[in-house]
């Protein structure tokens, strides 16, 4: 019964994020179309290569001696052993609500995953102190604008050189086809998935600390989007940095974040938060230069491009507070277009 709910959970998460990738296509007529990809779309079916195992709350697994020791059910008799973690006691003090574990085996070690429930307070529209829009890219990961109209550029030139570096060993490796080489790809692989992760939760906490409870993160709905547009380079470097950035990833993060702090995150159309001028608010594609990265109207406004679209984000949400259940920018045509 258990591998039974593991497999079903591990295909659920692999739908989704399928979901949230479809595949892109141009038409015979130079405009993008999208498939979206369902679980049909794998090529293997989903295989686990590590020993694992659920464990059942107090009946399974439990803590004794002060919660410095792990008693374990197995075949034989309950085993108990010390573990490490750090900032472990503070799960243990009656606030969170332990679920059914899972004891997994890496490299000979063994890691039991735990999660735990928590009881937060529900974010209220009407108690919003702040609403900050998030505009996602490569250049720079986060480009963040607040109703103070602060702005905060996180550049993605380090994470760009490393994600690089990684791909260049990659290549190496994959060109040698030894045993060896892909026991080292396959390590190389886990290092890189951590060292993003690690990035993401740095980006989000970030965020949440700086504005604290009552927030609106407002962020563009991504599902979909690509960003190998014509007016991008078609290198194979730039290429591999557009498909492995987690965008998704860094949403998940922030969002629970969000929820343990009486905050949330809300998800908006994309469409023409690039083009729209947050001072007249009137819609061209041709305002934006995607090759010096700023955004000129004929207004007479102008700023950094990514600037632009974290601030049309912004907007967003804030028709969002204001009763607008499903904020989006139209671009209303003339006679003389």
């Amino acid at each position: 019964q258990s591998s039974i709910k593991t497999t079903i959970a591990r295909y659920k998460t692999v739908k989704q994020q399928l979901f949230q990738n479809p595949y892109r296509y141009k038409d015979e007529n130079g405009n993008w179309q999208r498939i979206a990809k369902t679980l049909e779309w794998l090529w293997k079916p989903v295989f686990f290569s590590r020993p694992q195992v659920d464990l059942v709350r107090n009946r399974d697994y439990s803590f004794v001696g002060s919660g410095q020791v792990l008693s374990i059910n197995t075949l034989g008799k309950r085993t108990k052993c010390t573990f490490e973690g750090k900032h472990f006691a503070e799960y243990l003090d009656g606030s969170y609500d332990l679920g059914t574990a899972k004891l997994v085996e890496l490299k000979g070690l063994w890691y039991l995953h735990i999660p735990v429930t928590k009881i937060v307070e529900d974010f209220q529209k009407e108690t919003v102190r702040h609403v900050v829009g998030i505009d996602r890219g490569l250049r720079f990961l986060t480009v963040s604008y607040d109703e103070q109209g602060k702005t905060e550029f996180v550049s993605g030139r380090k994470v760009a050189t490393q994600r690089h570096k990684f791909q260049e060993v990659r290549k190496q490796l994959q060109s040698k086809g030894t045993k060896s080489a892909k026991r080292k790809l396959k390590a190389i692989s886990g290092r890189e998935n951590r060292w993003m992760s690690d990035v993401n939760h740095q980006i989000s906490k970030t965020l949440i600390e700086k504005y604290g409870k009552d927030t609106l993160f407002v962020l563009e709905d991504l599902t979909g989007v690509s960003f190998e547009e014509s007016h991008l380079s078609k290198t194979a470097k730039q290429n591999y940095d557009l498909r492995s950035w987690a965008f998704y990833q860094l949403e998940q993060f922030l969002t629970y974040k969000a929820h343990e702090n009486r905050s949330e995150v809300l998800k908006v159309s994309a469409k023409y938060t690039s083009q729209r001028c947050p001072q007249c608010g009137t819609i061209h594609k041709e305002n934006r230069d995607h090759h010096k990265h700023l955004y000129r109207c004929q207004c007479g406004y102008r700023s950094n491009d990514d600037r632009i679209g974290a601030m049309n984000i912004q907007l967003l949400g804030t028709m969002w507070i204001s009763g607008d259940n499903n904020p989006r920018y139209e671009r209303i045509t003339t006679a003389l277009e």
